[in-house]
């Protein structure tokens, strides 16, 4: 229960941080993928700066979670078509949706009804994943 609470807390504040900085807003998504406005890409790559800076951190200094456990980064395999190929579709998705799965809970607890469209599209496409990934080139 006490994990949980925090969880809820950290996404509580992850969302007011992407609705604030307008990182979940339609618009600012769209001026991202007609290369319009510097908003997004700011956003991503302080987001990914700060982020291999703390992997790095945690790895180096064998950190231990809020609970005491140690952190384990498994290692990624490394690949090229896996992640080019996997990187388009959820690009394309991104596009057409605009919304990453992110934004698509804090748009929902905005109060914009219409974006449940897209959170059964994006459940049923990890579903049709689950069904196909044995098939899929890994």
């Amino acid at each position: 229960m006490k994990r949980t609470a925090g969880y809820l807390l950290i996404g509580i504040f992850f969302g007011v941080v992407m609705y604030k900085s307008e990182a979940a807003s339609w618009f600012r998504i769209y001026e991202m993928f007609h290369f319009d406005a510097f908003h997004m890409y700011g956003i991503i790559g302080s987001a990914l700066f700060l982020g291999v800076i703390g992997v790095q951190l945690i790895k180096r200094s064998n950190a231990r979670s809020f609970f005491g456990e140690p952190i384990k980064i498994a290692p990624k395999e490394r690949g090229f078509k896996n992640y080019f190929f996997g990187g388009i579709i959820f690009g394309l998705g991104w596009a057409l949706a605009g919304a990453c799965p992110g934004p698509i809970y804090t748009l929902i607890g905005a109060g914009y009804v219409s974006i449940l469209v897209v959170l059964i599209g994006a459940l049923g496409g990890a579903f049709l994943y689950g069904l196909l990934r044995k098939y899929l080139p890994h």
